[in-house]
């Protein structure tokens, strides 16, 4: 028959053209996908570590007398705290500053869907003029919404009160890369294009990453009353409304608060 010696014609050739499909089709990749936690965590693993002392750390950068941005990222330095690598930033602490003072820690989220977002989450150790540690502290960072995007995001805070204290070294430790920290709505909530499939509200247990940006200097009355004022778990509705229900309430007043 015409039509079986046709299909017996063409078969070979349809079988190289699948062949050649299958040949093209894409390979699995073990490559985390670009801007990933695990992303960051790959290229954090490939860098070198630059020290095994922190007597030669690098503290030729002031500590900044204002909370001041750095970006917590490849370009940084590496070593190895305590059997964690981590990125660094270390800083000579100011010296005619009164005692006691405070820095305040502001991290950033980094990612803008809510399943690949994460915040870098700083450790410190205080050094003496020996560069021997004095004190040593995972930074406990909670939320707080803002008027502008300087003081929001997560903040925590150290404080420094003995006239002993020289150099400040600011890492990540491994117990904060293994935790999260608590927030209350979407990373994106505030964003002008935001995914329409981000949800706007709700509560979220936010991961950490190795890198990010984040703001560091001494403490002012501004983001004192924003560290005062930060959520570090979820609110009892009873006492506290939350950060977005406090927003909510000076957008829109209730229909009794009718006072101009």
């Amino acid at each position: 028959m015409p039509s079986r010696r046709l299909f017996q014609l063409l078969l070979p050739a349809l079988l190289l053209v699948l062949g050649a499909c299958a040949s093209h089709a894409p390979a699995k990749s073990d490559t985390p996908r670009a801007g990933t936690r695990d992303a960051a965590m790959a290229e954090l693993q490939k860098a070198d570590p630059c020290c095994t002392r922190f007597s030669q750390f690098s503290f030729h950068r002031d500590l900044p007398l204002k909370p001041t941005r750095f970006d917590v990222e490849s370009s940084l330095p590496v070593a190895d705290f305590n059997g964690t690598r981590s990125y660094f930033l270390a800083f000579t602490l100011p010296q005619k500053h009164a005692l006691p003072y405070k820095i305040v820690l502001k991290s950033e989220m980094t990612g803008r869907w809510l399943h690949s977002s994460y915040l870098f989450a700083p450790s410190v150790v205080v050094l003496d003029a020996n560069y021997r540690p004095m004190q040593t502290l995972d930074v406990q960072q909670c939320e707080y919404i803002g008027w502008s995007q300087s003081t929001t995001g997560a903040l925590g805070s150290v404080d420094v009160d003995s006239p002993n204290a020289r150099y400040l070294v600011v890492y990540t430790s491994g117990q904060q890369l293994n935790g999260s920290t608590y927030w209350e709505q979407s990373p994106t909530a505030f964003s002008a294009d935001a995914p329409v499939k981000m949800a706007a509200t709700g509560s979220f247990q936010i991961s950490h990453g190795p890198n990010g940006p984040l703001y560091v200097g001494v403490m002012t009355p501004r983001y004192a009353k924003a560290v005062s004022e930060a959520l570090c778990a979820k609110p009892d509705p009873q006492s506290s409304p939350g950060a977005l229900s406090t927003l909510r309430s000076l957008f829109l007043p209730s229909a009794k608060d009718t006072t101009p």
